[in-house]
């Protein structure tokens, strides 16, 4: 019985149409990792109201189809404090860091870390914390504050 099942399955595999296009539009789905972009780490230097940090992200990025496009400061009330567009992609620098610099930002300020993808916008894993006491992951609401995925500054576009 089991060769006749075997039979069936390879007959009716065998009888099925193979149009590459389909079969490519396929493949090419299945590589769009569903997901979003994390925030991993953040390390700061500076002063006062000058700080610079720099942010690891991990993101599913396959090119300027799917990328993250910035990563960006909030206070705790979701005003945004500062925004660091990404140019590109970053398929092949997984996880990746990128700096922000001249952050206008207190010692003791209460602060999310949050990273933007182009496609499914917000991701809910960030860092949360200060300056003063570093940070720490968290998991924030990706609707929290996402009306400022439509303030300025905004990408201009994707390079690579």
């Amino acid at each position: 019985m089991k060769s006749l099942h075997f039979f069936v399955i390879a007959f009716w595999l065998c009888s099925c149409s193979t149009d590459k296009e389909t079969v490519f539009a396929v493949n090419e789905l299945a590589k769009i990792p569903l997901g979003e972009a994390k925030v991993t780490k953040v390390s700061v230097t500076g002063d006062s109201n000058a700080y610079s940090f720099n942010v690891t992200v991990e993101s599913p990025d396959t090119g300027c189809d799917q990328y993250t496009d910035w990563w960006e400061v909030i206070d705790l009330d979701g005003n945004l404090i500062h925004r660091r567009i990404l140019a590109h992609s970053h398929v092949n620098e997984q996880p990746f860091t990128r700096s922000g610099t001249n952050i206008k930002l207190e010692r003791n300020t209460q602060i999310y870390v949050r990273a933007h993808m182009n496609t499914s916008g917000y991701g809910a894993m960030v860092q949360k914390g200060s300056v003063e006491n570093g940070f720490t992951p968290a998991e924030l609401d990706v609707e929290f504050a996402k009306d400022l995925q439509k303030k300025q500054p905004l990408p201009a576009g994707c390079a690579f």
